[in-house]
């Protein structure tokens, strides 16, 4: 059996990439499974980490803004969308995969479409309620179409789609809440709150989750830890210590680049107040969490806004966009949220009823019935 994964852009599409390419190596061990990604995306240094093949090409995607540098940009990105398909054509005669399954990304487009040209297998997973625009045009050209939310559905073609949820690490659907607080030396009295703005960092998210941990720095009441992201870590750390935080006097507290311990994190907190990334919202659900989302507007296709509508909806989540974000209205909003734990055992329970933790089961049997 020979599997390629096409992907890239974000950790958000490789990721799980990688998580189904583990579950199909735990029932298939012999299987011989390559990634083909963006030659400067993360998925060059990622896929590799993972101990997977990996093949390069030169993509670009489009800019939809209009500029003078993003015209000459999209004349860049016209010229590999023509070359990558050779490129794609290349790679898939040389590793002649019975399978390959687009996970997410420009990237995913030109060598989708090459395999489904030359006869081969094809699937694509769509993370998002809202569909990008790879998955728009591939929709006609491929064997089977996976959804993560039901709602993508209406925003597509007429044609029978498969519902998977999103592939989630095994880290995070293996662990209790009482077992992450042990492992995290936390009591079972304090609310735990946990907010990050991905791996980049979020900028109104930073400024606002300063303002908050301002005002529970030594009251004792939460535990609060933040993940700046790599652009917010040196401007909140110097802000904070402006404010008289110190991090080192207090385990209540924690603030760090990156949350590398996300599996316990998550699992212990109370509260979540993050992004509306499609896996980050997953990972919500699977856990059970109350969240207060701020979905990205500078996204494609505003598909955070519409990930984040899906929880709110069913009340699993309170959306601020981030027009109406500042920290008082967060404090507000957190400090309203806590106070009613009622409330927020009923957003819990909310997530995890639309949760899919069984995503990576899914999406492996739907692959291995195109391959029957």
């Amino acid at each position: 059996m020979k599997i390629i994964f096409a992907c890239g852009g974000t950790g958000g599409h490789i990721n799980p990439a990688l998580a189904v390419a583990r579950t199909i190596q735990t029932y298939h061990p012999n299987a011989q499974i390559a990634f083909v990604g963006n030659e400067k995306g993360m998925e060059s240094r990622l896929v590799p980490q993972a101990g997977y093949e990996f093949y390069p090409i030169h993509v670009a995607g489009f800019q939809r803004k209009i500029s003078v540098k993003n015209v000459f940009r999209n004349i860049s990105a016209a010229r590999k969308a023509v070359t990558s398909g050779f490129e794609a054509g290349k790679i898939l005669k040389k590793f002649a995969p019975d399978l390959v399954v687009g996970m997410g990304g420009y990237v995913s487009g030109p060598v989708v479409r090459k395999a489904h040209k030359m006869g081969i297998k094809t699937a694509i997973h769509e993370q998002n309620a809202f569909p990008g625009l790879t998955t728009k045009m591939l929709v006609k050209h491929v064997d089977t179409v996976m959804l993560a939310m039901p709602a993508a559905q209406k925003h597509l073609p007429e044609r029978e789609y498969v519902i998977t949820g999103n592939p989630v690490r095994p880290d995070i659907l293996n662990i209790t809440k009482q077992q992450a607080r042990a492992r995290l030396s936390m009591d079972d009295q304090h609310p735990f709150i946990l907010s990050f703005g991905g791996s980049l960092g979020a900028e109104c998210i930073n400024r606002a989750m300063a303002e908050v941990m301002t005002k529970h720095w030594n009251t004792g009441k939460y535990y609060h830890y933040h993940g700046t992201g790599k652009q917010g870590w040196e401007w909140m750390s110097k802000h904070m210590k402006d404010q008289g935080v110190d991090f080192a006097e207090t385990s209540m507290l924690r603030m760090t680049e990156y949350i590398n311990d996300m599996d316990l994190c998550m699992a212990a907190a109370d509260l979540v107040v993050s992004r509306a990334g499609a896996i980050t919202l997953s990972e919500i659900e699977v856990q059970g969490k109350a969240s207060i989302l701020i979905p990205s507007p500078y996204v494609a296709e505003n598909h955070q806004y519409h990930n984040a509508m899906t929880l709110q909806d069913r009340g699993a989540a309170l959306v601020v966009e981030e027009k109406n974000l500042n920290g008082v209205k967060l404090f507000e909003t957190m400090e309203k949220l806590l106070a009613d734990p009622v409330k927020m055992e009923k957003m819990g329970k909310a997530a995890k009823d639309g949760a899919f933790a069984d995503a990576n089961e899914r999406i492996y049997a739907t692959l291995m019935s195109l391959l029957s």
